[in-house]
């Protein structure tokens, strides 16, 4: 005997709902395979469920429409903040400040190693201590400001950068939320049609004739699966009940 296989996509659950409810308004009233009160929530759900797959699906482009323009925010702040941080260090090697400016932004005055620039908050942590490190440093007569790049250019680029992150945060939460919608509504589509399938089954079940019935669940969006050589199997009994049949006895 085949196997039913239940669907595993949203496309496929939506298409099985679907038929039955498409070939249930061409049939007989009192020849529908399953109950008028199941085809009532089948009718009243498939709207929601359709909104809820749309709606999770215009989140996520979203969201990845955001995430490249992020990425390349997240590029360049990584680039000028580094870069500043380089030239900090050049110019105390060449003279031009003193070791002890290193401590405005947060850093050891005898250390010119770079501090971890790996994740985001990396990023927003050091990006702010650069920035008001620098503000405060020449408001106190610490020297020139630093160039090539200014710390305007760096706070231009870390402000892109912090707003990207907060949007990109955003939409991974609208995102988070429309599929954990759309889990919900699939959930109760797979219970749809379980109930829906084993009606239709149920209803079929005093056909004799395997394939008849088979074919009058089909009809309704049932699918069946066949193991391996059970096709062939099949094919080959019919073939002897039909020269059975034609057998003078």
């Amino acid at each position: 005997m085949p196997y039913r296989r239940l669907p595993n996509t949203d496309a496929a659950r939506i298409r099985a709902l679907e038929t039955a409810l498409k070939n249930e308004a061409s049939s007989d009233f009192n020849d529908l395979p399953f109950s008028p009160s199941l085809k009532q929530k089948i009718e009243f759900f498939l709207p929601k469920f359709k909104t809820a797959i749309t709606n999770s699906q215009v989140a996520r482009d979203k969201q990845n429409v955001n995430s490249r323009k992020y990425a390349e925010y997240t590029r360049k702040a990584k680039l000028y903040i580094s870069h500043f941080l380089q030239v900090l260090n050049f110019t105390i090697a060449r003279g031009e400040l003193k070791p002890s400016s290193r401590t405005f932004y947060g850093l050891d005055e005898n250390n010119s190693k770079l501090p971890p620039l790996i994740s985001e908050q990396d990023l927003l942590e050091w990006g702010a201590k650069i920035i008001n490190g620098e503000q405060e440093r020449t408001r106190n007569g610490g020297g020139n400001p630093v160039y090539s790049p200014s710390i305007a250019l760096v706070k231009v680029n870390y402000e892109n950068f912090k707003q990207g992150y907060a949007s990109q945060k955003q939409f991974q939460q609208n995102s988070a939320r429309c599929c954990a919608e759309v889990a919900q509504f699939r959930s109760e589509a797979d219970e749809y049609i379980l109930t829906l399938w084993n009606e239709i089954e149920d209803y079929y079940m005093e056909i004799e004739d395997e394939e008849e019935r088979r074919k009058k669940c089909e009809y309704y969006g049932l699918i069946y699966v066949f193991r391996r050589g059970e096709k062939e199997k099949i094919k080959r009994q019919k073939e002897a009940e039909r020269i059975t049949l034609k057998l003078p006895f």
